[in-house]
């Protein structure tokens, strides 16, 4: 919802029940915030009627929570509540955006009303991962498309582009730090990893393969290493280490 200082709105629905019924705050109580597009406002309420809370909008805060990378991570679908978490994790490991993809080896298919609804799901945890995580800036939960229609598409100019495949001759350690500002695209297969025929079609546009150590990583356990790996390599894991 839009914010400004002074104006007095109702949370929406998911935000107020957990206000209410999570945290247990109560007229009066402070909190914050914020829009999804940058800063943050402090807070209080003003009003509780059941699940609805009404709040008043005071200062605003340009708080910075944002890593200093900017990272999409290309996940294939994965099974289950594995999908949920790499979208929760990911946005707490500082991505700025996510795009779903169907790949030969995915076993979940989604089509039509039922991938618009499942893109509608990943998006309010996005929502959700950022009030617990304290991100104000909401990551992008691309639409859903098959994975050699998206690496079809042009690329953006200056983008460094991976991909995870055991056995290739590049770790993170190996490769040159990104240059500020580019734009780094990590490609994750799913529980079967990338076909054969779909790492070339990465490797044709662009994407370079690389290796976690010895072992082979489940797709949920991949994607994941390999960003905070990135945060400690070349991102803010390693700035607040600077501080230590």
């Amino acid at each position: 919802m839009p914010l400004a200082e002074g104006a007095c709105a109702e949370l929406p629905e998911g935000a107020a029940r957990h206000a209410v019924k999570a945290l247990r705050l109560r007229v009066g109580d402070a909190l914050s915030l914020f829009d999804g597009v940058a800063g943050e406002h402090a807070a209080r309420i003003i009003g509780i009627e059941r699940e609805r809370v009404s709040v008043e909008v005071l200062a605003r805060h340009d708080v910075a929570r944002e890593s200093p990378l900017d990272i999409t991570l290309v996940q294939a679908l994965q099974s289950g509540e594995k999908m949920d978490m790499t979208v929760q994790k990911g946005v707490e490991l500082g991505v700025a955006r996510i795009v779903p993809v169907v790949s030969r080896r995915s076993v979940v298919r989604l089509e039509g009303e039922r991938a618009l609804r499942r893109v509608e799901h990943w998006r309010a945890v996005v929502v959700s991962a950022c009030e617990q995580c304290g991100r104000n800036r909401l990551p992008e939960i691309m639409p859903l498309l098959g994975l050699e229609r998206w690496l079809a598409q042009p690329a953006v100019t200056g983008v460094v582009r991976l991909m995870l495949a055991p056995g290739a001759q590049h770790t993170l350690g190996t490769l040159p730090p990104p240059l500020p500002g580019a734009r780094i695209e990590l490609l994750i297969g799913a529980e079967g990893g990338l076909a054969p025929e779909e790492m070339l079609a990465a490797e044709l546009a662009g994407f370079v393969g690389i290796r976690l150590g010895p072992r082979i990583l489940r797709t949920e356990t991949a994607g994941l290493a390999a960003l905070a790996a990135m945060q400690c390599l070349w991102g803010d894991f390693r700035e607040e280490a600077d501080h230590v």
